[in-house]
């Protein structure tokens, strides 16, 4: 009977079972996008892995054959985006390619991913077009990308050897270990999602209870004809199985109409294939089985605080006065549950999930059940004031429950909003590195992994001549060693080897005089413990090995004779707040085509009021090797999965933001549908629109404000208990202040969404009844 009523209410039953659908659907639409994650992350690592060459992970040596090939990373940074690449030159015929390559590019074409040839093919693509000129032979396929938006290319190259930067390899499809996560990083992840998925939880069971009391209304007229208590409660809990079926198939429509529109939105640099986007078959089952479970749950519940009488329903009677103290003992419980669970504080601790979602699904789940109390006691308190707040007070101290659902999610929300703010500014100093790099005298750094003295020379030269150019620091370095072993072991004394013009030395060391040809010996400020070693390798007057391969090995020693006259000098921190010490040469003392291993290094210090100065740089650099390596200078280092978490974490709070502000919308639309009569009579007793509007506003203004307080009590608790549990201390209690603007950002938006139907329900024709 109660699916009947749901299917047979005419216009008014289906508008309602509409606005049920939709919110339902929004919440379980989302819920699906949550579940579908590890598929997302899981396609992800498959085709990074797929697309890795063995040689890069392996140390194994490959022989050339027909079906290996050489390859050299050539990833760049253009503005704000990352461009990976990859240089090929096949050493036969039947060359294993990367994923997503039908064929070896040849010398002068490349093949880009959709995302990069649109960048290419626009405006904004200019200045990378000049640095990528091969011609595009086509696109990359599915299998070679990490997601739709990623700029990826490969290029093809006749010169590249492993001599000048290459690696040969025989196949692609190395799979990393990879490294742990944190276990701070574990701690943080469980808590956004909890934080994160309760308020959808909370909305769904919302939806279901929309159009509450019209319904009630009609169980009283079958109570009237004869049902029983316990029939009318099971007839609303079909109603809302109904309402519940409809947004699961609207939830289940919006996820299926998402999905192929999924790579072509980016939220903070994420995105994914459709293909991908799949729910893990669990997850998925138990979705689309809680949801009914909960609208028929919620309903039973519902009905308990509701006496439905043949003439009336209890609920348009004095309401019975809400319970506290149970309400109270929850927060206490969820604290008393984290605070159990001990402290990580460690690199190698285990952390056990369970017991932290439990906690913290107790904490929030407390100020979704404290909320109610809190509205009603305030309103109680409430006299006076204009016509429009007398409205909206009284409306609250008769039926304040519709309100208080509505609010639940975004209280819900800010209060995992501040716990989340809270953690990471107590963790983030342990993920962001100060990498004392003087970001004054240079902002970028150019490697190439190869000694070439002509290439560093050249490097100086083309780097001068850039613009937006100040000055350029360029040096091949390699480690020279002792030609003698100082015992049994062939331990040998090591040090460093550092080859550039008089400049570049200068900027290394405190060098007075200089010409070229000059040799210098370098020690750290202080007589600090390598300044023995330095002695012990860099004898002036004796031979040193240039191959510090030797000992390992076996290769021949390459003998250089260290001049007697070489001053020496101490050393001063580069650019990247490295010293360099050893042996100093320029160029005239020595030939560096025959240091059989050593980088070739420039940094680069640019004018930044020149626009684009560093993709000027990065197009120089491409101009002379594609190989060259251009790195920034920074001050602060991120830890990559630190990154890879809040990027995470910012998309999925972005969506659940949005769907509270929605949810809020439709709400706040049911409320003004149970009332359209009331709002009509008030209408044409001559009360101004302007005043209903303003009564609107404080109906949802008044809970958000109350709910925002229990919020900023519950958040801060919650992230300071976890923060005890990661043994860090709070360093950001005002994390709440910007809950303030949120709230206040939310009551006007939900305000202004409403106002188009609010100025229909005001209409005559509300007065009508049959």
């Amino acid at each position: 009977m109660g699916i009947r009523f749901g299917t047979s209410g005419g216009r008014e039953g289906w508008t309602r079972n509409a606005l049920t659908a939709v919110g339902v659907g929004l919440g379980v639409a989302l819920l699906l996008l949550a579940a579908s994650v590890p598929q997302m992350v899981d396609g992800r690592d498959t085709r990074a892995a797929a697309r890795t060459a063995t040689a890069l992970v392996s140390d194994k040596p490959v022989t050339r054959s027909d079906r290996t090939l050489v390859v050299a990373q050539a990833d760049s940074d253009y503005r704000t985006e990352t461009v990976g690449g990859q240089i090929l030159r096949p050493d036969g015929t039947h060359p294993e390619l990367p994923p997503g390559l039908g064929r070896a590019p040849a010398d002068g074409e490349m093949y880009v991913s959709p995302a990069l040839a649109e960048l290419l093919a626009s405006p904004e693509g200019r200045l990378l077009g000049e640095r990528l000129p091969h011609r595009t032979a086509g696109l990359i396929g599915e299998a070679g990308l990490l997601d739709p938006g990623e700029l990826r290319y490969y290029a093809g190259s006749s010169t590249l050897t492993t001599a000048n930067g290459g690696v040969r390899t025989d196949g692609y499809g190395a799979r990393g270990g990879g490294e742990p996560m944190a276990p701070v990083l574990i701690v943080v992840v469980v808590l956004a999602c909890v934080v994160l998925l309760v308020p959808v939880a909370v909305f769904i069971a919302t939806a279901v209870r929309f159009g509450g009391e019209q319904r009630d209304r009609r169980l009283a007229a079958l109570r009237l004809v004869g049902a029983d208590a316990r029939t009318t409660r099971w007839i609303a809990a079909g109603e809302a199985l109904f309402g519940s079926a409809l947004g699961l198939a609207v939830g289940i429509g919006l996820f299926a109409v998402a999905r192929p529109v999924a790579g072509r939105v980016r939220v903070w640099d994420l995105s994914a294939f459709a293909s991908d986007v799949v729910p893990v078959p669990l997850l998925g089952a138990l979705i689309l089985l809680a949801v009914p479970v909960v609208s028929v749950a919620v309903t039973l519940f519902a009905m308990r605080a509701v006496t439905i009488e043949p003439l009336g329903v209890f609920r348009q009677a004095v309401p019975r006065r809400r319970r506290l103290w149970w309400r109270l003992l929850m927060l206490p419980g969820g604290l008393g549950v984290l605070m159990a669970t001990g402290t990580f504080d460690g690199p190698n601790e285990v952390v056990a999930p369970w017991p932290i979602a439990a906690g913290t699904l107790l904490v929030l789940f407390s100020l979704t059940a404290l909320l109610p109390w809190l509205v009603e006691t305030a309103v109680k308190r409430l006299r006076g004031g204009p016509v429009s707040w007398q409205l909206a007070v009284r409306r609250l101290q008769l039926t304040s429950g519709p309100a208080i659902r509505s609010v639940s999610g975004i209280t819900v929300a800010v209060a995992g909003a501040i716990a989340l703010q809270m953690v990471f500014a107590g963790v983030h100093d342990d993920f962001n590195r100060v990498t004392g790099q003087n970001a004054a005298r240079a902002q970028l750094t150019v490697t190439a992994e190869f000694p070439d003295g002509e290439l560093a020379a050249e490097m100086i030269r083309e780097f001068r001549a850039t613009p937006g150019v100040r000055s350029v620091i360029g040096a091949v370095e390699a480690y020279v060693i002792s030609p003698e072993p100082v015992d049994a072991d062939d331990l040998r004394p090591t040090t460093g080897l550092t080859v550039g013009d008089c400049a570049t030395l200068r900027e290394l060391a405190t060098i007075g005089s200089c010409a070229d040809g000059d040799t210098f010996v370098v020690h750290p400020a202080g007589n600090e413990p390598p300044s023995s070693w330095i002695d012990r390798t860099a004898r002036k007057g004796r031979p040193v090995n240039l191959n510090s391969n030797t000992p390992y090995d076996g290769s021949a020693p390459l003998l250089w004779t260290l001049p007697k006259n070489a001053p020496t000098v101490t050393t001063r921190r580069d650019p990247v707040a490295r010293e360099h010490y050893g042996i100093f040469a320029t160029p005239g003392a020595m030939d560096v085509t025959k240091l059989p291993d050593a980088t070739t290094t420039a940094k680069v210090r640019i004018d930044e009021s020149v626009p684009d100065a560093r993709e000027f740089v990065r197009n120089t650099a491409a101009r002379i090797d594609p190989s060259l390596r251009v790195r920034t200078i920074q001050k602060i280092e991120r830890d990559r999965q630190y990154a890879s978490v809040q990027s995470g974490l910012l998309a999925a709070a972005t969506a659940t933001m949005a769907l509270i502000a929605v949810s809020m919308a439709v709400a706040q639309i049911e409320q003004l549908r149970e009332r359209r009569r009331l709002l009509s009579v008030l209408v044409a007793f001559g009360t101004p629109r302007s005043v209903l509007a303003r009564s609107v506003l404080w109906q949802t203004a008044v809970p958000v404000a109350l709910g925002t307080a229990v919020a900023i009590m519950g958040g801060v608790a919650l992230g300071a208990t976890m923060l005890r549990m990661l043994a860090k201390p709070v360093t950001h209690w005002g994390a709440f202040v910007p809950v303030a603007g949120l709230g206040a950002a939310l009551i006007l938006t939900v305000t202004l969404l409403s106002l188009p139907a609010l100025w229909r329900l005001m209409r005559p024709e509300g007065l009508r009844t049959e």
